[in-house]
């Protein structure tokens, strides 16, 4: 396999570190792209050694020039709208870690097209959250009800739009500070809600899914709560995710999620 991968952060850490773990040496090639080349190096140094050959790009062609098949994209939102449809287009598979750039219908319809026209396929890795295949599912036989919660301790919602709506340093007791559509959810907190994107884009799509973001001052980890009402099942789910250590907007799950994409490509027995 030969994989590229767009960003040099935390969670290209977490999927490389979980790749070299369980499966040393699956990889020929790692071809990362970066705006800074001193990071995506420092990155292959640390990791490089889970493919048999590693190299570091700050052009797009480049990187695609290795044979990269399967691309994933670890680098927020602008790097899914910058790269995303040349990737698909070229014939690549795209594993988007930041689902909520999808919430952008122009955006995800150019990405759909990208993708149609290479013959390639956008990938949502489950993330932060669990129950997709029954929601997934669930939508086959009527049009469920599906209700996210996304609760963070404060400090996970610093660097946000939630600064502006509460003093998050001194609350007491859960706040709630949004309500409403996956939409919104995804465009006006797109470091805390791809969770509810990737829940929108597996389910009832983005208006009809609604979500509710709380900051509670008295947990230490991201809980996600999905509810899924429909005439083939209910169901209620409820995660508490470990906070990556390199970014407490993200659960450590996320970059694991990442991996399990990567390792399922090359896995005989695919669950």
């Amino acid at each position: 396999m030969k994989l590229g991968v767009i960003g040099a952060g935390g969670m290209a850490a977490t999927m490389l570190e979980a790749i070299a773990a369980h499966e040393p040496r699956l990889l020929d090639h790692l071809a990362v792209l970066v705006r800074d080349r001193a990071k995506g190096e420092a990155l292959v140094a640390r990791l490089g050694g889970c493919a048999r050959m590693a190299s570091v790009h700050t052009e797009l062609h480049a990187m695609l020039q290795t044979g990269a098949g399967l691309v994933c994209e670890c680098a927020g939102h602008a790097a899914v709208a910058q790269h995303g449809a040349a990737v698909l287009a070229a014939g690549r598979d795209l594993v988007v870690a930041s689902t909520g750039a999808l919430a952008d219908q122009a955006l995800l319809d150019a990405l759909k097209d990208a993708a149609v026209k290479g013959g390639a396929q956008i990938l949502l890795p489950a993330g932060a959250v669990g129950g997709l295949d029954a929601l997934a599912a669930a939508k086959l036989r009527g049009t469920p009800r599906v209700t996210y919660v996304g609760r963070k301790p404060p400090g996970a919602w610093k660097g946000t739009k939630a600064e502006t709506l509460l003093d998050l340093d001194a609350l007491k007791a859960p706040a709630t500070f949004y309500e409403g559509s996956a939409r919104a959810a995804a465009r006006d907190f797109p470091q805390n809600a791809n969770v509810a994107a990737t829940i929108a884009l597996a389910g009832v799509g983005f208006g009809a899914t609604q979500v509710k973001l709380v900051a509670d001052p008295g947990i230490a980890r991201n809980l996600h709560e999905l509810e899924v009402e429909s005439d083939a099942l209910r169901f209620s789910i409820r995660l508490e995710g470990v906070p990556s250590s390199t970014n407490p907007k993200t659960s450590l799950t996320a970059g694991l999620s990442m991996a399990r994409a990567v390792l399922n490509r090359d896995a005989v027995v695919v669950a």
